[in-house]
């Protein structure tokens, strides 16, 4: 840790605030901007130096975090930094952009010197306030290892998925499962709503059974989705699982019919629910 001096962050929004609040004390300092200064007012308090451009910043640290808005403001911090970017310097970017981006812009860090990560991250505002966010990291190893210290402050989970542009897939596949199921959690309320039943009753048993079972992440227990073999160690597991869930989906698509609702999810949800499992 001793042998990265200073650090820096840059956008200090709802996300990237608390994560940057992570590194007050770092023993190099902690260097921040935003595009507006106030958003740094209660970092200085607690010791930070905030920085008059981007530029700046890259000047000043070892290792730079960019949690931007998009694709075209991480070009654009991206320019800036490498204007005055020493060689060995980390630009670890948490921002969900497209993958192509963080492709493009690492080869164009590394004719400088500079190594570029991409790390999008998992877990929101309570993740990022406790430090007990997911890091999916994109890059070179090497620097990725140099970084990691760093990015140990604000996430629990930290884990190299492969060259640029790796940790943005990793992310956008998360998220892709994240937001199905909200969007099941709709027809769930929807259903639940048509029978009289409270939604906020409801939802507790949901987030507690959650919090029992893994959620969707329990059946994420193999590394292929090819079909599984007659003589895979999860077949039976997950043939049982298969059972209950069809069973469960169509009383439920049962139930919605009964109401005159119409669930499209939950029907392709049936249809495709054994291919999901491997089976």
């Amino acid at each position: 840790m001793t042998e990265i001096g200073a650090v820096g962050f840059i956008g200090l929004g709802q996300i990237g605030a608390p994560m940057a609040g992570r590194l007050v004390n770092w023993p190099g300092g902690l260097h921040v901007y935003d595009i507006r200064p106030d958003a740094a007012t209660s970092l200085v308090a607690h010791g930070a130096t905030l920085a008059a451009s981007v530029a700046e910043i890259g000047a000043a640290c070892d290792v730079v975090s960019v949690m931007v808005l998009d694709d075209a403001q991480v070009r654009r911090v991206m320019a800036e930094l490498l204007t005055t970017a020493r060689p060995g310097t980390v630009i670890a970017v948490h921002s969900t952009i497209r993958a192509e981006t963080a492709e493009e812009l690492a080869p164009m860090a590394a004719a400088q010197g500079v190594d570029l990560l991409d790390v999008p991250v998992s877990g929101g505002f309570v993740g990022a306030h406790d430090g007990t966010l997911a890091a999916m990291v994109g890059g070179e190893r090497e620097a990725y290892e140099r970084a990691k210290p760093v990015l140990a402050t604000w996430a629990s989970v930290i884990v190299h998925m492969g060259p640029a542009g790796a940790g943005t897939r990793t992310k956008l596949a998360r998220n892709l499962m994240h937001f199905i199921a909200f969007t099941g959690a709709g027809e769930a309320q929807r259903l639940a709503e048509a029978a009289g039943l409270d939604l906020r009753k409801l939802a507790r048993v949901v987030r507690h059974s959650d919090s029992v079972t893994g959620g969707p992440g329990a059946i994420m227990l193999r590394d292929t989705t090819a079909p599984m073999a007659l003589d895979d160690q999860w077949r039976e597991i997950f043939e049982h699982t298969r059972g209950l869930g069809e069973k469960d989906l169509a009383l439920a698509l049962e139930l919605a019919d009964g109401y005159g609702l119409d669930l499209p999810l939950a029907k392709q949800a049936l249809e495709d629910f054994g291919t999901s499992l491997g089976l």
